[in-house]
């Protein structure tokens, strides 16, 4: 844990007390703040007493008093509207932070920013570079830390110190609540609409992503889209260090992906070659961005040529993304739970070329019209869950495909016609759909995809590491 020393003695409110929010709590608390917390849920605020944090209705708190509301990321800032507990604040003038101003202070304060600290944003493929840039620089030999949006709440890590790297996924939630974030290495990945129900557009969400980058060492931004394109060009002219990456373009300085490895171009000369080729965790045009930014900061943290390919060549990925569970033969068994909607499917099914699709859930507005152009690569379609019915519509004739029903079924059946073709082929669960109508969630999901792989014959099995 971090405690945070930085608030010690101060008058600290705190709103939301789930994962990420009790661990704030915990920190504040071993830090000496004088908190109190609260949630609007009766049960959070309940485990949160039973540890020892002070709770207490913040609408009877004498707001004067109050130095600091830190905000869990959930809760709203600005859109649709404040959470009333903002309100508050606002009406008496008290600063709003969150467990990520916290660290960027604890930091400061710890190793006057000597600590290593690389800080990741996007719309797509934010937890895969995170992960990826941490396993590289723990293969190197580096004492890293990971945590932020993909899972591990940052101030659950570890406390600063000069020589210990920080690899934090960064939400937009977060940033926003983010205001003296200064990170050795900021990456904004890309931009797409995406939660504008709690930014209210999309310059407005855009302007908050870009503030990752404002006070950050060296900028890594991808310029495969005009937002991003339009950041990075105002950084640059601010006298900023900017390194451009992509997956589409071919860049004379910056790094980019191209005929299946990752480019280091320096003034119209390739310096450095990164290959991906034979790395599934790495598969497909996606990842190309993924590892671009990842080699992009690595070479920034002045981590060798070597060990960067090394450590690209051993990234196991993320599991429930486009993760590689097993081969029979030569089927290959590929588990993208994590793929929830047609947009998040798209990208799997442009890496293989021979699919059977384990397709369905409960679906999402839109269907799967969008990933039409991919068809092609559907050898048979698996469906299960409520959304069988309409994907089968939208396959019509075009495409071979079953009603399985269970994702258990499926397997089987995929498996079975899989294998007789003799030739490689991919059984791929991207279902282009939420869970809830069969699973808890896509995790839940996914790892009854791999029990499922997991009793078929002759399976052989990769482990992860």
């Amino acid at each position: 844990m971090i405690p945070a020393s930085t608030f010690k003695d101060r008058s600290v409110a705190l709103f939301g007390l789930g994962g990420s929010g009790l661990a704030t709590a915990r920190s504040l608390k071993a830090g000496g703040a004088r908190l109190v917390a609260f949630d609007d849920n009766p049960k959070s605020v309940e485990a949160a007493a039973n540890e020892g944090i002070i709770t207490g209705d913040l609408h009877a708190l004498d707001w004067s008093a109050v130095e600091t509301l830190v905000l869990s990321p959930g809760v709203p800032l600005t859109h649709p509207k404040p959470h009333w507990a903002v309100d508050l604040a606002r009406e008496a003038g008290v600063p709003i932070v969150g467990d990520i101003e916290i660290f960027a202070r604890e930091r400061d304060a710890a190793s006057g920013l000597r600590a290593p600290f690389v800080a990741i944003t996007g719309t797509n493929g934010k937890s895969t570079t995170t992960a990826l840039i941490a396993h590289c620089l723990a293969h190197a030999g580096r004492d890293v830390q990971l945590g932020g949006n993909i899972g591990v709440a940052v101030l659950t890590l570890d406390p600063p110190a000069p020589e210990r790297t920080y690899v934090v996924e960064c939400s937009s939630y977060q940033i926003d609540l983010t205001p003296s974030i200064r990170p050795t290495v900021g990456i904004l990945l890309n931009l797409t609409p995406d939660h504008l129900d709690r930014h209210g557009t999309m310059e407005n969400y855009a302007a908050i992503k870009a503030r990752l980058l404002k006070d950050a060492g060296t900028a890594v931004i991808g310029v495969d889209d005009d937002f991003c394109a339009g950041i990075a060009d105002w950084h640059e002219s601010e006298g900023n260090v900017v390194v451009r990456i992509s997956k589409e373009k071919t860049l004379e300085s910056g790094v980019f992906f191209a005929d299946g490895s990752i480019l280091v171009a320096v003034g119209g000369t390739i310096a450095r070659r990164y290959p991906l080729a034979g790395i599934g965790s790495l598969r497909g045009r996606h990842n190309g961005q993924n590892a671009a930014a990842a080699v992009a900061t690595l070479e920034a943290l002045g981590v060798a040529q070597d060990a960067i390919l090394a450590g690209l060549r051993s990234f196991p990925g993320l599991v429930h993304r486009m993760e590689e569970i097993g081969r029979q033969g030569p089927v290959l068994f590929v588990n993208d739970s994590k793929a929830t909607n047609a947009d998040a499917a798209a990208p799997a099914l442009a890496s293989f070329e021979r699919i059977h699709w384990i397709a369905g859930g409960l679906p999402k507005e839109g269907g799967i019209d969008a990933l039409e152009p991919l068809f092609p690569r559907i050898a048979k379609a698996y469906l299960i869950g409520e959304a069988a019915p309409s994907f089968a519509a939208t396959l019509g004739e075009r495409i071979p495909y079953e009603i399985s029903g269970t994702l258990d079924v499926a397997v089987e059946n995929a498996a079975r016609d899989a294998a007789r073709s003799g030739v490689e082929e991919v059984v791929l669960l991207s279902p282009a759909c939420a869970s809830f109508d069969q699973f808890r969630n896509f995790e839940v999901r996914g790892e009854s995809f791999r029990r499922a792989v997991e009793q078929l014959p002759a399976i052989q099995l990769f482990r992860k590491g």
